[in-house]
C-alpha cells in the first residue's frame, strides 16, 4: 500500500513540476510591449474624505498636481472608437463613447465647467507605460460623445494606446454579441 502511495506522490509531484515549468515559461515569454488599451477619465474634485479623492501629477515637464475622484467616470469599456490625430506640435487622441458613456460625459461636463477631466492611460503591459496624460479644462458641455485631448506622450506611445483601445473595443463588441 505504501509503495502505491509513493508512486502516486511521485506522479503528482512530476505533474505539478511540469505545470509550474510550462506556466513560468509562458509568463516569461509574454511580450511586455504588446499594446493594451487602458483609458480612465476622472473628474477634478475638491479634497474630500480619505479614499474618495486622490492627488495626481499630470505632465512630466512642469507637473501640475490635481485632486481627482478615485473612481473614474468613464473607461475603455465605454468606448466605441479611438483614433490618433495629427496636431500642431505632435498628436492628439480622439475617443468616441457609446450612448451611456456619451450621456455620462455630457452630464459631467455640463455640471462641472471650469474643472478638469483628468485622463490616465496605459499602452503596454509594463506598469511604467501608464501615466496621467492630460487634464483638459471643461469649458462647455460636451454632447457629441467625443473627447479629444493632447497627451503628454510620444507619437509611438499613442499609436500603441490607440491600437490597444481598438483591439479592446473589438473584443468587447464580440463578447456582447455572444
Amino acid at each position: 500500500m505504501s509503495f502505491c502511495s509513493r508512486r502516486f506522490n511521485l506522479y503528482l509531484l512530476a505533474a505539478v513540476f511540469g505545470f509550474m515549468v510550462s506556466g513560468c515559461a509562458h509568463l516569461h515569454s509574454k511580450d511586455k510591449d504588446k499594446p493594451v488599451g487602458v483609458l480612465r477619465v476622472h473628474i477634478q474634485s475638491e479634497a474630500a474624505a480619505a479614499g474618495t479623492t486622490k492627488s495626481v501629477s499630470v505632465l512630466r515637464s512642469g507637473p501640475v498636481v490635481i485632486n481627482v475622484m478615485t473612481q473614474p467616470i468613464l473607461s475603455e469599456a465605454d468606448l466605441t472608437s479611438a483614433r490618433l490625430l495629427e496636431a500642431p506640435g505632435g498628436c492628439a487622441v480622439e475617443v468616441k463613447f457609446d450612448e451611456a458613456g456619451s450621456w455620462t460625459l455630457e452630464q459631467f461636463t455640463a455640471s462641472n465647467p471650469g474643472k478638469h477631466l483628468v485622463i490616465f492611460a496605459q499602452w503596454t503591459e509594463k506598469a511604467e507605460d501608464g501615466r496621467w496624460l492630460a487634464a483638459p479644462l471643461i469649458v462647455r458641455r460636451v454632447a457629441s460623445g467625443k473627447l479629444v485631448f493632447t497627451p503628454d506622450a510620444s507619437h509611438e506611445e499613442m499609436e500603441k494606446l490607440v491600437k490597444g483601445l481598438n483591439d479592446f473595443i473589438k473584443k468587447n463588441a464580440e463578447s456582447k454579441m455572444k
